[in-house]
């Protein structure tokens, strides 16, 4: 037995989450106010026999003891581990406390750095310039202290003076990219005399940091490298601040800088977030996926936009949806235009054109579509592009645009697609030999199946959309599966997993699968799992009707509950539809001799 799953046996969660709420027993469960919203009548149900936790109400999520003391506490599951191992008198291992608590130490490290550069551009005489050139840019004070714009010195330790006076040592700030080191052994601090943009997480965390020069030198803008804490591939710049709207307005704007996201939230315009670079990474956009699939991007119109314009088919393909495109004034950066007008910027974004359609007005633009030569290098420009684009209607409609502008007909252009599209057979999964993994007596083998399939298939990431976390009952496979969703790789993912879960995750990695028809048994896999989920919320919200009852609940509080039982079964009667069609298929591909 690991020590998570002796912990989970011990860890009695009705008691450990009295600590926190006032629960009454009602009926099999426990019920009191959800303690992560305001609200009246009691939503929040405690389930000590799955001893697994649900609110009703606002929150409408759930989970077990590790997930309550996360989402309580604001932890992450190694720091959660840890809590409630010595809440149950059970020693956890020194190599995961220690690798908890150390990315903890370069989390606090990188936020007293921020708070130690915002203090000197607001307050000292050093910041001045700083201060000056931040004016020039019509920056205003709200809007630095939100993103908490600051200032480093012009020397070369007072950074590293400041924080091991803090209680900070050298291997920390080392390990935080705060300093560094030259090939000659001397230490000094990595950020002088520049204007200073921490970058943080989605949870606000201060991640690393971007800097731009206030002179002329070259690089006008440096970033902290490479840590345990901060990939700058996954990160965007203001996710923390840009969350709510982006959920709201169901949309997120993409551009490239700082002052971009900074001059847009100013505005008012609180979607945008920055790739801090040009081309968008399939670890954004995974986070982007997360909160919206509607995607602008507001990209520099330079030859490295343009590059990143043409690679918009693949993040379609990665999100499952279409993206377009702002046409800036030529010149123009987002900041400029916002702060000249912010009512041009809305109207802008608002006329976007499907990233498609874009390549194709780009490329046309520059041919003589009335020559043959026109129409040939229109082919051989776009029809590569059409060729990515995995749904087949919209890969239709593009074939016919394409069509209709040349004058070349569809039958041409559909044959010359056909020698140039790329073999899919050629990316079907090989083969590969796994060793028998132990199962762990608090196992969820629908859960670990599902997961194993990901990690040990990452070619299944296209098609995880239909995979929710809340699905993923034991917090050590939510965890990984949150994870997975950020990681490139194998080797990213071990990488960016907390200590405590390398065990668990090991045994994902040497679990032993059927190497054949992937793709289905994936499918059916996730159908399962929305199957177990909404069977046990069908079971929970049954027992917290009667628990309702049985207190006296109000009138509308039970009407709620039961419209909610209503909807969860609608929910799995479509599951049951579409595992029936997934057999018919499979049936059908046997019964014609294609399944061997």
């Amino acid at each position: 037995m690991s020590v998570i799953d002796d912990v989970k046996q011990r860890a009695d969660i009705v008691e450990v989450i009295s600590e926190y709420v006032r629960l009454t027993k009602s009926g099999r469960t426990f019920r009191g106010l959800c303690p992560f919203h305001s609200e009246k009548n009691p939503s929040f149900y405690v389930y000590p026999e799955q001893q697994t936790w649900h609110c009703f109400g606002a929150c409408s999520t759930g989970g077990d003891a590790f997930s309550f003391i996360m989402k309580k506490q604001g932890v992450s599951f190694g720091e959660a581990l840890r809590l409630l191992a010595d809440r149950a008198g059970i020693t956890v291992s020194k190599r995961s406390v220690a690798e908890a608590e150390g990315k903890e130490r370069l989390y606090q490290a990188n936020q007293a750095a921020a708070q130690y550069f915002h203090n000197l551009l607001l307050n000292s005489p050093a910041g001045e310039k700083a201060r000056r050139y931040l004016s020039s840019r019509g920056l205003s004070t709200k809007a630095i202290g939100d993103f908490q714009l600051g200032y480093s010195l012009d020397g070369w330790d007072a950074l590293k003076r400041y924080l091991m006076d803090k209680g900070y040592i050298e291997d920390e700030l080392l390990a935080a990219g705060l300093i560094m080191e030259t090939e000659a052994g001397k230490i000094h601090d990595r950020f002088r005399h520049k204007l200073m943009f921490p970058i943080t997480d989605a949870r606000g965390r201060v991640t690393g940091f971007g800097a731009r020069v206030l002179d002329e030198s070259l690089p006008k803008y440096i970033n902290s490298p490479q840590t345990p804490i901060f990939d700058k591939s996954s990160s965007l710049y203001g996710i923390n601040l840009a969350q709510p709207a982006i959920r709201q307005q169901n949309m997120v704007v993409l551009v490239e800088g700082y002052m971009d996201v900074i001059m847009a939230h100013q505005h008012g315009f609180a979607n945008v977030v920055a790739t801090m670079g040009t081309s968008l990474t399939d670890k954004q956009i995974n986070t982007i996926k997360k909160l919206t699939r509607n995607v602008v991007l507001a990209l520099d119109a330079d030859a490295a936009g343009g590059e990143a314009m043409l690679r918009g088919v693949n993040y379609e393909n990665t999100l499952e949806a279409e993206v377009k495109v702002v046409i800036l004034p030529e010149g123009k950066d987002p900041d400029e235009v916002i702060k000249e007008d912010g009512r041009i910027w809305e109207q802008l974004v608002s006329e976007a054109l499907p990233v498609i359609d874009y390549i194709f007005n780009t490329v046309t633009s520059k041919l003589d579509l009335a020559a043959a030569s026109g129409k040939s290098l229109a082919g051989d420009k776009l029809l590569p592009i059409i060729a990515e684009i995995r749904d087949d209607i919209r890969r239709d409609h593009y074939l016919n645009k394409l069509a209709a502008l040349t004058g070349v007909s569809y039958r041409n252009l559909e044959a010359a697609l056909g020698k140039i599209r790329p073999d899919r057979r050629a990316r079907e999964p090989k083969a590969e030999a796994t060793a028998r993994a132990l199962q762990p007596i608090w196992s969820s083998p629908v859960e670990e199946n599902c997961l194993a399939l990901l990690v040990q298939h990452f070619e299944l990431k296209a098609e995880c959309q239909g995979l929710l976390p809340e699905y993923f009952e034991d917090t050590r496979n939510r965890e990984i599966f949150a994870v997975y969703n950020e990681a490139n790789d194998l080797a990213s993912l071990k990488a960016r997993l907390d200590g405590a879960l390398a065990e668990h995750f090991d045994s994902l990695v040497r679990k032993s699968l059927r190497a054949t028809q992937i793709e289905r048994r994936y499918a059916e896999c996730i159908l399962r799992l929305r199957e177990k989920y909404f069977r046990s919320l069908e079971t929970k919200k049954a027992q917290a009707l009667a628990s309702a009852a049985e207190a006296g609940g109000s009138a509308a509080e039970l009407v709620a509950l039961q419209e909610q039982g209503i909807e969860t079964s609608l929910r799995l009667g479509e599951v049951f539809t579409q595992r029936g069609q997934i057999r018919s298929g499979a049936r059908e591909v046997r019964n014609n001799g294609l399944g061997r």
